[in-house]
């Protein structure tokens, strides 16, 4: 595993799903993790079960959105710890909402957690390594900056901007000794998976609709996404910086749909 032993990293969003599931490969692999989270029962349980494991660990409860507590949680992680070494901005929301019906207010709350939440993470976050002269941030976007689906707007426009953000801000501190790359997750085994299987008509006839999508042809599970970011948040990525990495199971690398096999059966008819 990557070594990241006496590294201070905090991971927003990590009372749950692919943020627990960083949080909890960051800790194995040694390094001091700030499990950060809006919902103070789910952190602290994660804070917990690491601690019983023997990982040094603390909770802050922080909402991303707001720069006076994202300046707080960065300033608390620092007096703890005396250092920020590694910063994962995987806090954020979505809901699938046909266009025509969103309103501001649902565009402003994906927004505000997902695009500005990020920014202002990494905003404190590299005020801290640039004193430092070192750090790696890695920012969780989706696959959706790659193909989406209907009624996502605000969930793909907040993804593909933090993707573009990621790659401006990596040329801007590289010079500084700081790395920052963004990686996209497709389908993971996170309680959106359970939701999209629980609103189907017919549970099974939905999975076998995903696996048919998707050529590793299962599920990712949060702790895959979390062996990606210890890899980029180690010295073994010390070349990596201003990239987009997929974990998507090859998902995206592949025509999906009716239209996908109707090319097929053409090019088989013209062979």
């Amino acid at each position: 595993m990557p070594e990241l032993k006496n590294k201070v990293a905090v991971v927003t969003g990590a009372g749950s799903g692919i943020g627990e599931g960083i949080a909890r490969v960051l800790a194995r692999c040694g390094a001091v993790v700030v499990v950060n989270d809006v919902h103070e029962a789910n952190g602290k349980r994660v804070a917990a079960a690491l601690t019983e494991r023997g990982h040094q660990c603390l909770f802050i409860k922080a909402d991303v959105s707001s720069e006076s507590q994202v300046r707080e949680m960065v300033a608390r992680t620092v007096s703890s710890f005396g250092s920020l070494d590694i910063l994962v901005n995987n806090a954020g929301v979505n809901f699938v909402k046909p266009t025509l019906e969103m309103n501001e207010a649902d565009w402003e709350r994906v927004i505000s957690v997902d695009l500005k939440g990020t920014f202002l993470c990494s905003q404190a976050a590299l005020r801290e390594m640039a004193r430092q002269k070192g750090g790696a941030i890695i920012n969780i976007a989706s696959v959706h900056c790659h193909a989406t689906l209907p009624a996502a707007a605000p969930y793909a426009a907040a993804k593909g901007g933090v993707m573009a953000m990621t790659k401006s801000m990596a040329i801007e501190f590289a010079p500084l000794g700081i790395r920052i790359n963004v990686v996209n997750p497709g389908l993971t085994d996170t309680q959106i998976w359970s939701d999209i299987k629980r609103a189907a008509s017919d549970p099974k006839e939905a999975e076998a609709f995903w696996m048919a999508h998707i050529p590793i042809k299962r599920v990712q599970q949060p702790e895959e996404v979390g062996n990606l970011v210890a890899f980029l948040a180690s010295d073994e990525a010390s070349y990596i910086t201003g990239a987009s990495i997929m974990t998507d199971g090859g998902m995206t690398a592949m025509l999906i749909g009716e239209s996908a096999q109707a090319v097929t059966r053409l090019d088989r008819t013209d062979r």
